[in-house]
């Protein structure tokens, strides 16, 4: 097994001190703030182990069989709200009707798993029924943040020849404006309903929920002539599992418990570009 040690500011002595609980004889300086550590005798209470001290010292840590190439993928799709930017769009459009905690309440407990994502996005798509249209410039405008290291990820897999997909629950408004701001390749959201300047509180053809999320990138990695295998998914919430499950690399940002559990990588500390050092 090999470990991937990462971490944010001046954290060199951090990893070295990590590293060493590893008793890896191969360690490799993957930039300044991260450390591979080849070779180690894998056991389960080595791992836990690790993962403490890890967790303690504010360093994701990624385990992986053999080395990864950035040559080895062809693609990566991600979600939108709290993975490719850092709000949930819904929410800040939500404040403009002055039901931001409402809302927020609704897509907490629909990114934890807790509730059906379709019924949860209607039921919150509904309380913004008559909101004015402008509200979604404003919050592109105002509050839409890129998340940290997006930009260095993109510019990297972009690079190297791969493709890219944003794939949403969200709505278009904001994804068709970040593929032109970002040069991507694929987009796929929902689109919220606008009559005469305004929301009508419902979404116009079918919504975007886990089923479509994998289908979607099924039908991309197949217009691309590759396997599911050969991507890379990125997200933070229940509604991500399916596409993240049929990936050759799943990786969790800043994300809901039930999503760390069940992702190859997690991260928790580090940007997106947090995926680079794993592909060297």
């Amino acid at each position: 097994m090999n470990l991937v040690l990462q971490g944010v500011g001046d954290c060199k002595a951090r990893l070295e001190r990590i590293g060493a609980l590893t008793a890896s004889a191969n360690l490799t300086w993957l930039g300044e703030r991260a450390l591979r550590c080849e070779g180690i005798a894998f056991s389960p209470a080595l791992r836990q182990t690790l993962e403490v001290a890890a967790q303690a010292a504010q360093l994701d840590a990624t385990y992986s069989i053999g080395l990864h190439k950035m040559s080895d993928y062809k693609l990566v799709a991600m979600d939108m709200d709290s993975t490719l930017i850092i709000i949930e769009c819904i929410d800040e459009i939500a404040d403009m009707q002055g039901l931001k905690a409402q809302v927020s309440e609704i897509t907490e407990a629909a990114m934890r798993g807790e509730l059906d994502f379709a019924a949860s996005l209607q039921r919150r798509v509904g309380l913004l029924e008559g909101l004015d249209a402008s509200a979604l410039e404003r919050v592109y405008d105002e509050r839409l943040q890129l998340s940290p290291g997006a930009e260095t990820m993109l510019k990297a897999v972009q690079a190297a020849g791969m493709k890219t997909l944003l794939v949403s629950g969200g709505f278009t408004f904001f994804t068709e404006r970040l593929k032109k701001r970002l040069g991507l390749d694929y987009t796929h959201a929902n689109e919220l309903e606008i009559v005469d300047g305004k929301l009508t509180g419902k979404v116009v053809g079918g919504i975007v929920d886990a089923e479509e999320k994998k289908r979607t990138v099924e039908r991309v990695c197949k217009e691309l002539g590759i396997s599911p295998s050969q991507a890379i998914v990125m997200g933070d919430g229940a509604n991500d599992l399916k596409m993240m499950s049929i990936s050759g690399m799943s990786v969790a940002f800043r994300a809901k418990p039930v999503v760390r559990e069940q992702a190859n990588v997690a991260l928790n500390f580090v940007g997106l570009d947090g995926i680079l050092p794993l592909l060297t």
